[in-house]
């Protein structure tokens, strides 16, 4: 019996491989994965400094452990070269594997800016366990004083999550970005400029409507330029510019791709036997037949659900109900569904606040229709009853507090 192969042990990897074990128990199981195996909540990466975690601590299951858990034979340390759709064959550096059928679950890579200078080289991004060792490792590094400068380019959902942690765990940190506002793509400029208040309060210094153009060696520090004639100091810099899906394995395999993966509504691309999810993937609406990148937990869990369910031979489409983005900033915790780029500019933002002090904003599309919303603080009781308005015309304010 041929094996089913899953490349990628992040929680998209091993979302599958344990919805699948539920439901067959016998069937031989591979996963193949770059790194050391170990499973940990990539998400925390971004708050785990507040809470003092080192980079081991992350990890709640070794490879070993994981590989007893789902009774799979885990490859670790180990690349893949090639896929042969049509032979059914992964070739790795660790030798070739046949599969009766393939997930891909290899996630995206970060972002690099084109940065000038000398000292280029030493900014940091961080989408993996062992990224983070790193970056704490610089943190902690015995030559920075204390508290550490910490410039971050990006004030994104990573940027913004990240200044939140280190400015809590005692760091100065700087925020770079374009855009006017930190968050901007995803949250109604209301919630940003409150969030930005809160981060300023806890120490977060902005440079807005700019971007970093090089990074130098100072006396003692980087020195990162800005393109509005600004330098700001710093001991450490990191990237948070964004993901990219990762298709290197997609254009071996011929895949076809957009921004990522094409998905079919069941996970499969269009070679047969071969499915894709998570921070790879482009998922295809059950509604309108769009493709979308959902980098999130929720799709991840829906996907993963479904498709092992596929791979028992029980076609299931992934069913991707609208679900809140939840931005890990202590200081100011938002719940985010934000509106698909293309209605943005015939629509409008409408802000409420609460007695309570809770803050909502309801974007409506050019039909009057609830097509995104964000809120803050929020509870399950109030996300439930915005994203039961979605689709629904505008009526009364909410009564929740």
């Amino acid at each position: 019996m041929k094996p089913i192969i899953i490349i990628g042990a992040g929680l998209a990897g091993y979302t599958v491989a344990r919805e699948f074990r539920k439901l067959d128990k016998t069937t031989p199981l591979i996963m193949i994965t770059a790194d050391s195996g170990g499973f940990y909540s990539k998400p925390m990466l971004s708050n785990a400094f507040a809470h003092g975690k080192q980079a081991e601590q992350m990890i709640t299951h070794s490879a070993t452990q994981m590989a007893e858990q789902l009774n799979a034979t885990i490859q670790a340390n180990t690349h893949v070269t090639a896929i042969d759709a049509a032979a059914k064959t992964v070739t790795t550096d660790a030798g070739v594997f046949e599969y009766e059928k393939l997930v891909l679950a290899n996630g995206a890579q970060a972002i690099h800016l084109g940065l000038k200078g000398e000292a280029a080289d030493q900014v940091l991004s961080v989408n993996h366990v062992d990224d983070y060792a790193k970056f704490r490792a610089h943190i902690n590094a015995p030559k920075n004083a204390q508290p550490v400068r910490v410039t971050i380019l990006g004030a994104g959902l990573i940027g913004c999550e990240f200044a939140d942690d280190l400015a809590g765990a005692g760091h100065s940190v700087t925020l770079v970005d374009p855009s006017a506002r930190p968050l901007a793509a995803l949250a109604a400029p209301a919630l940003s400029a409150k969030l930005q208040t809160a981060l300023g309060a806890r120490g977060v210094t902005f440079h807005l409507n700019t971007v970093a153009e090089s990074v130098a060696h100072g006396d003692n520090d980087l020195q990162v330029s800005l393109a509005d004639g600004n330098t700001v100091a710093a001991d450490v810099v990191l990237s948070a510019v964004g993901l990219r899906p990762d298709l290197r394995l997609a254009h071996a395999a011929q895949l076809k791709t957009n921004r990522g993966i094409i998905i079919d509504t069941y996970g499969q691309t269009s070679a047969a036997d071969i499915y894709a999810l998570g921070d790879c993937a482009e998922y295809t609406s059950l509604t309108d037949g769009s493709t979308h990148t959902l980098p999130y937990i929720t799709p991840i869990m829906t996907a993963g659900r479904a498709i092992a369910k596929t791979l028992t031979g029980e076609k299931t489409v992934i069913d991707l109900k609208p679900s809140p983005v939840l931005i890990k900033t202590p200081s100011y915790p938002l719940a985010l569904i934000p509106p698909a780029p293309h209605i943005v500019a015939n629509g409008s933002w409408q802000d409420e606040t609460t007695e309570t002090g809770r803050c909502i904003s309801r974007f409506y599309d050019a039909n009057g229709v609830l097509a995104g919303f964000g809120v803050s603080p929020h509870d399950n009781a109030i996300r439930q009853e915005l994203l039961a308005g979605l689709g629904h015309p505008a009526r009364s304010p909410t009564a929740a507090s």
